[in-house]
């Protein structure tokens, strides 16, 4: 079958199996590798992208789902001249460790500072839950997160 969406504002177009997942057909399909296949059961959060506006794993929907939608993934965040504010930060803080998990953790901050510009501790925590990274203890990702809510509210 055939979908065609809009990935980071760009409409694109794959022919697809009817069982295969949306993190198949965005990085063997369409090229773009920045989501991570890691448990391809939705625990892990490292395929974390926004369709429609909502943070979804990517691994949980089918591509025929995201036929019709837009579909925004790390590489849609910024742009090598301009980084989106929570990759800035957690570039700045360190927060990025071995980076298997970071595009997934920026997509739901991002998506958190979008819906809670100057968010709590516990709302931080509840964001991330879905996000798990095996490098860190996560405070230098909670740093990142209140780094780049600071630079919202301060722009």
């Amino acid at each position: 079958m055939r979908i065609n969406l809009r990935v980071n504002g760009v409409p694109s177009e794959a022919d697809c199996w009817e069982g295969e997942s949306l993190l198949f057909a965005l990085r063997e399909k369409l090229g773009f590798p920045g989501s991570k296949n890691a448990c391809e059961q939705g625990e892990c959060g490292s395929c974390s992208v926004l369709l429609d506006g909502v943070l979804v794993c990517a691994c949980l929907v089918l591509a025929a789902q995201a036929d019709g939608h837009e579909v925004t993934t790390i590489e849609g965040l910024g742009t090598d001249e301009e980084l989106h504010p929570v990759q800035t930060a957690f570039v700045e803080t360190g927060a990025v460790q071995c980076g298997f998990c970071t595009p997934g953790l920026v997509v739901a901050a991002a998506d958190l500072l979008e819906r809670i510009p100057d968010p709590s501790d516990d709302e931080i925590r509840e964001a991330l839950s879905g996000n798990l990274c095996r490098c860190t203890g996560y405070v230098k990702i909670f740093e990142a997160v209140r780094r780049a809510a600071a630079q919202r509210m301060g722009a």
